[in-house]
């Protein structure tokens, strides 16, 4: 063969392996599944239909759960925005993420979940509130801080990569105004649990809340769209929960279920079998190694959660005996930690002689300030008056099973000695685990208990 033939046949062999590369790279990359995460801001974990609420109108979310798998014990790490978000995206407990306090931006140095995916070729987007800090900017491809652009982020993706987004609301979050879905709930629509007063002002206030939730499952749905017009909807998991519970008392900034149990839905078209539920427990501090090993990466040492991933195939297994919340300082003075299992939560009250104040945009509600008026008045019930309750016990037990409102404190009840020192030997070793201690000085409130209004800076 001639030279000029020979250096013919090497350039066909040349582009031929060429062309084959990019098409084995190209399968690899549609081979790697998609992923958005919705993150509710300050929605309970049962006020949607998915959770069997009767009057919440959430069409899309009970979409995901009757097309998913809906988790019936998921956990956040803390009931607080900005920290429970930390929490979630480098898959670190709120004190050892250095962003453990309300606002307190996430350190650089801090690894997440999405720097991974970024570095191994996923587009990554956020959109929607925010609350991570300037330096965690860098780690996604795009982040748009604004509302209203989950649709237009999706549409405007690459091609060619398997995407990642991180879709974070404002709703439900405070305030509230009226008329803000076109056929708003009604005071009767409302359930209102046992640790609120059951009247006109808090059937109102929750109405609203319901209104925004019904204003968050719009977007779901228009997302939901959107994948199925891109044709990708077989190709993508998504995950819905929340950051903490209602922004109402006993519930947000508190350990209680209404404060840490979120929702918490996984929809997979061909992963997930459809209609399916899960018991076992799992933490939000899961859901970063559990992207990580379904996306092909290996999770680093960094992480200390634990991959749900064989919940996905087989929902009566279990990844974890326990969760752990925190609770630390969020508009007022607190430190707190809880743990739990299928059968009790218990938790550890370490400033008892603060009061379970809810945070300062709950106390400043119509619900909080009527129950001031009640408990002055001697009118409100001892399950509704907790958190007007100075001091605090230092421990707090509760059967789960029977009273899963944690309405009846066991820690003083002979007959749970037992348990009750389970479950603080388990807490003592997380906290030894894990580094934790309370803090050396206790940071001022910055807003008065009692109205909400913002304190003057103490010199």
């Amino acid at each position: 063969m001639s030279k000029c033939g020979q250096y013919f046949v090497a350039l066909l062999i040349g582009v031929m392996a060429t062309n084959a590369m990019t098409a084995a790279t190209a399968q690899a990359q549609s081979s790697r599944p998609n992923f958005i995460v919705f993150i509710a801001d300050d929605m309970a974990w049962n006020d949607c239909g998915a959770y069997g609420h009767p009057r919440i109108r959430t069409p899309s979310i009970d979409r995901l759960a009757r097309e998913g798998m809906r988790f019936d014990n998921a956990y956040l790490t803390c009931s607080s925005c900005s920290p429970s978000r930390s929490s979630i995206i480098t898959g670190r407990y709120p004190h050892n993420t250095g962003a453990h306090q309300l606002h307190m931006p996430l350190p650089g140095e801090q690894t997440t979940f999405v720097e991974s995916l970024t570095k191994a070729g996923y587009y990554t987007a956020s959109a929607g509130k925010w609350h991570l800090g300037e330096a965690t900017i860098p780690k996604f491809s795009t982040v748009h801080q604004k509302m209203n652009m989950w649709v237009s982020t999706l549409q405007n993706r690459p091609r060619d990569r398997p995407f990642f987004m991180w879709f974070a609301f404002s709703d439900p979050h405070r305030p509230y105004e009226e008329n803000t879905i076109p056929r708003p709930h009604s005071p009767e629509d409302v359930i209102v649990p046992p640790f609120l007063p059951d009247n006109d002002l808090t059937r109102k206030d929750l109405a609203l809340y319901y209104d925004e939730i019904g204003r968050l499952d719009s977007v779901v749905g228009r997302v939901i769209d959107e994948l199925e017009e891109q044709g990708v909807t077989n190709e993508t998991m998504i995950v819905f929960l929340s950051d903490n519970g209602r922004p109402f008392p006993r519930s947000k900034t508190t350990m209680y279920n209404s404060g840490v149990k979120t929702p918490w839905i996984v929809r997979w078209p061909g992963r997930v079998s459809p209609g399916t539920t899960c018991q076992s427990m799992v933490s939000s501090i899961d859901l970063a190694p559990t992207i990580l090993q379904l996306a092909g990466l290996k999770p680093g040492d960094s992480f200390q959660g634990v991959s749900f991933e064989p919940l996905l195939d087989d929902p009566q297994s279990s990844v974890r005996d326990f969760v752990f919340a925190e609770h630390n300082w969020h508009d007022f003075d607190d430190h707190g930690r809880s743990a739990r299992n299928a059968e009790f939560s218990y938790m550890k009250n370490y400033y008892t002689d603060v009061s379970g104040s809810p945070p300062a945009d709950a106390v400043r509600s119509i619900t909080y300030q009527e129950m001031i008026r009640l408990h002055a008045a001697g009118e409100l019930p001892l399950e509704q008056a907790t958190c007007f309750q100075v001091p605090r016990p230092q421990e707090e037990l509760y059967d789960l099973t029977n009273d899963p409102y944690e309405l009846n404190n066991l820690a003083s009840e002979p007959s749970y000695a037992s348990s009750l020192a389970e479950m603080r030997m388990v807490l003592d070793d997380w906290e030894r685990e894990t580094g934790d201690s309370v803090p050396p000085s206790r940071r001022p409130d910055e807003f008065h208990r009692q109205t909400g209004e913002r304190l003057a800076k103490r010199k």
